[in-house]
């Protein structure tokens, strides 16, 4: 095979790799490695199989064209494009969780041993204490809401 056809092969394997790489699986992957092996490859041979002014150039404008084509795809946005910009807004809490408010009062229904199930406005909801350990059948008090997490602790008098 002739070298300089064999370089262009390889060196197009590479381009299409990268291109994997960034529009396909992003992040460092095995189309990335893949690609840079490539590259590395096609270098190699031009120094095998030509003097060393061609081999150096060609290593100098690999580089370059690297180098640009990193540039351009930080500049023309290209990656925003098809960038995921849904922001996730759900959450995990139940319509009983979602329902109590700080300063509503219940009962351990089991042993807070920092989370467990408290009874709180007739729903049965999972609580965190937020100090020691509360004992089973001990009023309570929701102190903090934060989504799924009802903040209680001990019942003062």
């Amino acid at each position: 095979m002739e070298p300089l056809l064999l370089i262009g092969i390889i060196a197009a394997i590479a381009v299409l790799l990268f291109a994997i790489e960034v529009f396909v699986t992003p992040g460092i992957g095995i189309a990335g490695i893949a690609a840079t092996v490539c590259v590395v490859i096609a270098d190699s041979l031009v120094y095998y199989y030509y003097d060393g002014v061609t081999a150096t150039i060609t290593l100098i404008i690999s580089f370059l064209l690297t180098m640009l084509i990193i540039w351009w795809l930080s500049r023309a946005r290209t990656l925003e494009k098809i960038a995921l910009k849904a922001n996730i807004d759900s959450t995990n809490a139940t319509k009983a969780q979602l329902s109590v408010s700080p300063g509503e009062t219940g009962r351990a229904l089991t042993r807070l041993a920092l989370i467990g199930n408290a009874e709180i406005g007739g729903c049965t909801v999972e609580v965190k204490s937020t100090g020691d350990f509360i004992d089973e059948g001990t009023p309570i008090v929701v102190t903090d809401v934060q989504d799924a997490l009802i903040l209680v602790k001990k019942k003062e008098g």
